[in-house]
């Protein structure tokens, strides 16, 4: 039913009216299955359907789904060379999906984005869920030369990657270490990297990442959406955008490492020169005051007269209270 759902989507998402005949017609099914499908996108999937008799369903508003032509349409050369785009309407995770693909064999540059997951999950095992077509999330995946050893700081530059593509919509984002696009403070965007591979190399390595265009719902955190501040952006225009940056970032990081990008992440960099608290998933919070980052992408944290340095790993930062 979720695949005819998605079919009668397609169908209303120019928010004109459109009889349950023609679309039974156009779908090869009955007038009751296209009911039971529009039911689902209300019920499953959280969508308004206007119902008239003698007019038929109609959404509030036209529906961006995502397209495979209108994203490559806004990609720039090396965008359109480097990437391989595969559309799901609903899946897990595309970063599970990814890293199954990646072991057996998927091609560097192979971008999966998803309508619809039903496990998404971001840093630390949180679950990272959103309602259909309120958001992108979507995963790449990057075969790099250089070992699982000198890849410190991708998440850094991935950030910075998707500050170029945001205020390129002039959309004023800033960083928070070590993986989260905040906007007016409050989390816009997060990154999600897994790895496999060899300390020297080469490794595959699947990035995901969820960016909220319209209010997420329900969640454990302050976020912010594109849409509630004020900017209209295109779904397939964003992901098109994005992923020339990426294209470019992700090359550059190849050859280079995070110090290609030190000084621009500083830069975005959110909390810098500001009281900030590390919490740790064991042990108690440190806090101190935030200096940037090394040239291997790891906190420096001013604390108790001296500067310690904190790696990606099991590390939380927040503002001070």
């Amino acid at each position: 039913m979720s695949a005819l759902a998605f079919a009668v989507l397609r169908q209303l998402a120019d928010g004109r009216f459109h009889s349950g005949e023609d679309m039974a017609q156009v779908l090869g099914c009955s007038r009751t299955l296209v009911w039971q499908a529009v039911h689902k996108l209300e019920s499953d999937f959280g969508i308004t359907v206007f119902s008239v008799r003698g007019q038929g369903y109609r959404l509030p508003q036209p529906f961006e789904l995502l397209d495979v032509s209108g994203v490559r349409a806004g990609f720039n050369e090396q965008a359109a060379n480097v990437w391989t785009l595969a559309l799901a309407d609903e899946i897990d995770s595309s970063n599970t999906q990814l890293m199954m693909r990646a072991g057996q064999g998927a091609p560097h540059g192979l971008v999966l984005a998803a309508e619809r997951q039903t496990a998404g999950r971001g840093r630390l095992g949180r679950r990272w869920q959103m309602p259909l077509g309120a958001g992108l999330t979507f995963s790449v995946l990057w075969r790099f030369e250089r070992g699982l050893g000198g890849l410190a700081g991708l998440s850094l530059a991935v950030g910075v990657a998707m500050v170029r593509a945001l205020h390129s919509f002039d959309v004023p984002v800033q960083l928070k270490w070590p993986n989260d696009v905040l906007l007016d403070g409050r989390k816009l965007a997060g990154i999600l990297i897994e790895l496999s591979g060899d300390a020297l190399g080469p490794a595959a390595v699947v990035i995901g990442i969820g960016l909220n265009m319209a209010s997420p719902g329900e969640v454990d955190q302050p976020v912010a959406n594109l849409a509630a501040a004020g900017y209209k952006v295109g779904r397939n225009a964003l992901l098109a955008e994005l992923l020339n940056q990426l294209a470019d970032v992700l090359a550059t990081f190849d050859r280079e490492g995070f110090t290609a990008f030190h000084a621009e992440w500083t830069q975005s960099a959110a909390f810098l020169q500001q009281p900030v608290m590390l919490r740790f998933s064991h042990g108690e919070p440190v806090a101190g005051t935030a200096l940037g980052v090394d040239p291997h992408g790891a906190l420096l944290v001013e604390t108790e007269g001296s500067v310690r340095v904190f790696h990606v790993g099991e590390v939380s930062l927040r503002a001070a209270p």
